[in-house]
């Protein structure tokens, strides 16, 4: 889609046929807004009759019947506002349903690797704002904006039907305020949206990011620390707010003034005009214009804002599109189906930004049928991106990576997604029932098969202790499960998938000491007869590995058994060392004969 498109043709291409309402809205807004301006004749019909009739005021005899021609022009106006509002609030919210949904079948299609470093909250931010700020738009500031151009029409022409020249007077005010308002409106206006949508945006992550980690900042007494970021956060958004208000005072004042100077214009036009003479016909004109000038006031007000909606459009409609840009994994043409389970790495090199260092840099790997191999090394040194290429969570940018001799970008992403399950370090549960959170791993799953799944994965006892069983409803009724259970239950999808590889992400990171005993117990069972891929820091879990591979700066410097890799002495045998270390330190009071011997 072309970019280039003005803000309501792109919208118009979420609308389908609905479109239709949303012109009618507009045609109908203006209407009312006309029929709106006629209550106020009757109102100066009614004064004016009291003024010629004054002081018999028994001769005034039309004055009931111009109050209800005012009220009955009142209603059918309202009348049609309300219908005007019925039609953009159907287009509107047709809208917004067609652009979630676009963007959300974007990103189904998009690479995992590419979810999981923007943050499920940023592209839920996006997909949930961005679709609201266009139904506000359409379904309220659309016909707002109609009104706000029919109703300068009309004025227009019963300001000058009654008194050209008061009426032209008037006017002056409104045409200055229009100036003033388009300089505000300007490409300047719609960078400082921008800014301020940026400002906003990043002050919100840090506050998220903040209180989140309270628990931990308490813990730590770190408070001072921790809230810098924070801190940087809302001073930045303070000096953009304080700075853009400032620059924004002057030519607002001039705006507001501008907009509420009609009757100043008023005044002068009773001092240039009446001359000491007030005749009838004068004193009937200014007193119309005293009436139907507020609404010039409360039009351009409703200008200015309709323009504003605009502008938050249009940066919504930005955020959209960086999002639909995000090139998807391409389909392949010819699928093919893998032959087993082995996993051959071919010379694979990948980068996530074409400036910096690779983070994989020339990677070859054969993993047979059934072998539990183990990625291992310092942090940043390429495991999890392996693993994340594996799966296709990316695409290489040179070499390649078969499954059952296949190439994972000939396997259909469905057919993929049955022969690789991933187990995440940060497991998460959706708001569902356990029953529904584990059926996620095979939706066709019976009630029986997700039963002897949570059996397998070791998770029984938690079940036991819940509520409702496994139709609990997780954070329902405050029923919260801890990391490591949520890693267990996580496990239990893995059974029901029951897919020949398995990838294993730190998966006990989370986990305390009784549930790491269960989870390496489910592990245990999960992994017979499957090709196992496992990341770990612990390396007391990988000694049994078939091959653990030594991962630094995205290359594989060592590889081999656990026995073979201490005889050589090199990055794993530190690695050992430090952990055995780590293991074996205690925190505690030192004893009388140690104070005696240090001393």
């Amino acid at each position: 889609m072309e970019k280039k498109k003005s803000v309501i043709a792109q919208l118009f291409d979420y609308a389908g046929n609905h479109k239709y309402f949303t012109i009618s809205s507009w045609i109908l807004a203006a209407i009312s807004a006309l029929v709106a301006l006629v209550p106020f004749y009757y109102i100066w019909r009614i004064i004016k009759e009291v003024v010629e009739v004054r002081p018999d005021f028994s001769k005034a005899t039309h004055i009931v019947s111009y109050g209800w021609c005012a009220v009955g022009m009142s209603l059918l106006a309202m009348f049609i506002y309300i219908a005007a509002l019925m039609c953009s609030h159907v287009a509107a919210f047709r809208v917004q349903v067609n652009m979630r949904k676009a963007m959300m079948e974007h990103v189904m299609k998009l690479p995992m690797g590419y979810i999981e470093s923007e943050g499920s909250g940023k592209i839920r931010k996006i997909v949930a704002e961005s679709s609201a700020a266009t139904e506000t738009f359409l379904a309220h500031s659309l016909p707002d904006k109609s009104v706000s151009y029919a109703t300068p029409v009309g004025l227009i022409a019963m300001l000058l039907l009654f008194d050209w020249k008061i009426g032209l007077i008037c006017l002056v005010p409104a045409v200055l305020a229009f100036l003033m308002m388009g300089g505000m409106m300007g490409e300047k206006m719609q960078n400082d949206m921008k800014e301020y949508q940026n400002a906003l945006d990043e002050m919100s992550a840090e506050a998220v990011e903040y209180v989140r980690g309270i628990p931990v900042v308490k813990t730590f007494g770190q408070s001072v620390f921790s809230f810098k970021r924070f801190k940087e956060a809302i001073d930045k958004y303070e000096k953009w707010t304080i700075t853009y208000t400032i620059g924004m005072r002057m030519p607002m004042i001039g705006f507001t003034t501008a907009a509420n100077a009609v009757f100043a214009a008023l005044v002068a036009c009773s001092f240039i005009f009446a001359r000491n003479v007030v005749t009838d016909t004068f004193l009937y004109n200014i007193l119309f214009y005293i009436i139907i000038t507020p609404i010039l006031t409360v039009t351009l007000m409703k200008v200015a804002y309709a323009g504003e909606s605009q502008m938050i459009v249009k940066d919504a409609l930005n955020r959209m599109y960086s999002l639909l840009d995000v090139e998807p994994l391409k389909e392949a043409s010819n699928p093919q189906n893998p032959k087993d389970s082995s996993i051959k790495i071919e010379n694979i090199i990948f980068t996530y930004d074409e400036k910096k260092a690779n983070a994989i840099d020339g990677i070859s790997l054969d993993i047979k049928p059934g072998e539990h191999v183990a990625f291992v090394g310092p942090s940043g040194g390429g495991k999890t991106t392996l693993a994340s290429l594996i799966a296709r969570f990316w695409d290489v940018k040179q070499g390649s990576i078969k499954i059952g001799g296949v190439d994972v970008r000939d396997i259909s992403s469905a057919d993929l997604m049955k022969n690789v399950s991933y187990v995440f370090q940060d497991s998460k549960l959706l708001k569902m029932s356990i029953l529904d959170n584990v059926r996620m791993g095979k939706p066709d799953a019976t009630e029986a098969e997700v039963i002897q799944a949570l059996k397998d994965a070791m998770c029984w006892d938690i079940i036991e202790k819940l509520p409702d069983g496994i139709n609990t409803m997780i954070g329902s009724k405050g029923t919260y499960v801890s990391g490591g259970e949520a890693q267990r239950i996580s496990i239990a999808r893995a059974f029901l998938k029951n897919a020949p590889i398995l990838i294993l992400d730190e998966a006990t990171a989370f986990a305390d000491p009784d549930n790491e005993i269960m989870v390496q117990k489910a592990f245990a069972n999960l992994s017979k007869d499957k090709t196992v891929i496992m990341i770990a820091h612990r390396l007391s879990t990988v000694v049994n590995a078939d091959m653990i591979c030594v991962l630094s700066a995205g290359r594989i410097v060592e590889s081999g058994k656990h026995d073979t890799l201490l005889a050589k002495g090199g990055i794993y045998d530190h690695m050992w060392k430090e952990y055995k270390k780590s293991v074996n330190w205690k925190v505690g009071v030192t004893s009388p004969n140690e104070a005696r011997t240090y001393a």
